[in-house]
């Protein structure tokens, strides 16, 4: 009864705390108000054993790096915390991109604070337990005049917030089931989009397989099966079901039991995983199993949108999304915009996704993702997979793009323009990965982009903008968005920085003596 008290108590107060965002929106474009206090707090407050699946999990806070260029307006102040350092040269970099502001007034502006630790807790969780950083925070800013934006949203980034009194521009945490698989799947049902053949939310292996043996009851020629964690992200959390190789059993006992067999050999998505482990995901975060979409030429857009907390909803972009893994389960990176034949269409079942959310009380950021399967007369069949509450891999590089050209996004025809009237192209990624990058450091990085003309260049709003870079070291992967006048152009930067960092590090190998400056001579 106390804890069911302290939990409405603490609901209670986080409601009142969101009632200061409405005074901090100058409009329904998504902008803060410019005198404004930002706390950065890039948590990835997700499943422990899902996140180590990602090499180098705990630089993935620098994603929000992008953030650095809200400093471009000069009344703007930003507080951005991590779990370890960040390097003084990557911060340099933002900061030198910031276009009409002076580095030094950038600087003076923002506050860099870590918490010096390594472990896989949540930053957020890190920060809670160290109260003098707790405090440091709370003086720097601005009673009223603050705002934190994370990475995702959970119940330690509502503690957070109301331990620092700052409001969440975020999704309240009660709110995060519409993010789960089963939850995408209750709200594509509510607004009439198509999406896969599914089940409902079970907590055990003999569950699935019962909902498993429906499924494939209602639709025979079903090829393949898609298993899901409740609480996937990024693919990761998936499995592959091949029914081909069960034969056609002739009773629904006979394909539960079938089933349940083939559990032991299932395809998985992310690295290192096992039947046994995944089997214990299940009861603990409850999966479902959806109809594999087949199909020749199919591709797998998105749609990002955001809602302000005045309830207004936007639509920001759409992307095609570049998978890999087994069987083009994971996300590896996105080029934008989506492809002209399905780009509208996206935007508007992204809209009415958006338009739900919004009914429900959900604010900021949202995606879609989709698989879209063409038709023989030239239209596409698009079948919607899940929802994204929080901010994910077509965020930074589409943010970064409108900081760096302060241009707009126009709905008429799915592009991006930038101030001269010039349409936009990028493709992005977090996984250029290579074992031979291990052992770059930052500083190495700047030295090649410097030497080779990689980075972006403002007077043509072409290149390429790192981040990631901490990773780069340890784990020989760097993240990259590169920015074209067309996607064809976008592709070739793109492709030069690889070719360049490949050629780099073979070189670094049969000269390690030299310094790198000088070998670029």
């Amino acid at each position: 009864m106390q804890e069911r008290d302290e939990s409405k108590s603490k609901h209670d107060l986080f409601q009142k705390l969101q009632l200061r965002l409405q005074n901090l929106w100058q409009s329904v474009d998504t902008q803060l108000d410019s005198d404004c206090d930002i706390l950065v707090v890039p948590s990835l407050s997700l499943d422990r054993n899902e996140l180590l699946k990602v090499e180098g999990c705990i630089h993935y806070e620098e994603r929000l790096l992008f953030s650095l260029m809200r400093l471009s307006n000069p009344r703007t102040r930003l507080i951005y915390v991590t779990s370890v350092p960040l390097a003084p040269i990557a911060i340099d970099y933002y900061l030198q991109l910031l276009p009409g502001i002076p580095f030094s007034h950038a600087r003076e502006r923002l506050l860099l604070l870590s918490t010096n630790d390594y472990s896989l807790q949540p930053l957020s969780q890190k920060i809670l337990k160290r109260p003098r950083l707790l405090d440091r925070i709370g003086q720097a800013l601005r009673p009223d005049r603050s705002v934190m934006i994370c990475y995702n949203s959970t119940e330690i980034e509502r503690d957070l917030a109301l331990q620092l009194d700052v409001p969440l521009y975020a999704l309240d945490p009660d709110l995060l089931y519409w993010g789960t698989k089963a939850g995408s799947r209750q709200i594509f049902a509510e607004c009439g989009l198509p999406h896969p053949d599914g089940s409902e939310l079970v907590f055990s292996d003999r569950e699935l397989a019962q909902v498993a043996a429906k499924l494939w009851e209602r639709q025979p020629q079903l090829q393949r099966l898609v298993v899901k964690l409740n609480e996937g992200f990024s693919g990761e959390g998936n499995a592959i079901l091949d029914l081909r190789a069960l034969g056609q059993p002739s009773s629904h006992s006979e394909r539960v039991s079938a089933i349940d067999r083939a559990f032991a050999s299932l395809s998985f998505q992310g690295a290192n995983e096992t039947w046994p482990n995944f089997q214990g995901k299940i009861g603990r975060l409850g999966a479902i199993v959806e109809a594999f979409v087949e199909g020749d030429g199919k591709q797998s857009p998105s749609v990002q949108g955001c809602i302000t907390p005045m309830g207004t909803v936007e639509i920001l972009s759409t992307h095609d999304q570049i998978l890999g893994g087994p069987d083009g389960q994971i996300f590896l990176g996105c080029q934008f915009p989506a492809a002209a034949g399905y780009r509208r269409q996206l935007q508007d079942l992204g809209l009415a996704v958006g338009k739900n959310l919004a009914a429900k009380g959900a604010i900021e950021r949202f995606g879609v993702d989709f698989m879209a399967v063409p038709n023989a007369d030239g239209s596409w069949d698009l079948q919607a997979i899940e929802i994204n509450l929080r901010k994910g891999g077509t965020t930074h590089p589409f943010m970064t793009l409108k900081f760096l050209t302060n241009g707009y996004y126009q709905l008429e025809d799915g592009l991006f323009y930038s101030q001269q009237g010039k349409a936009k192209y990028y493709v992005a990624s977090d996984n250029l990965h290579q074992p031979h990058y291990r052992g770059l450091l930052p500083n190495d990085l700047m030295d090649i982009i410097a030497h080779h003309r990689l980075h972006f260049d403002t007077s043509t709003e072409t290149g390429t903008v790192f981040h990631l870079m901490g990773s780069l070291s340890e784990f020989g992967k760097v993240g990259l968005t590169s920015i074209g006048n067309s996607l064809a152009e976008a592709q070739e930067i793109y492709h030069k920085v690889e070719e360049v960092l490949d050629a780099e590090t073979q070189l670094i190998k049969s000269q390690p003596t030299l310094p790198i400056a000088w070998r670029c001579r």
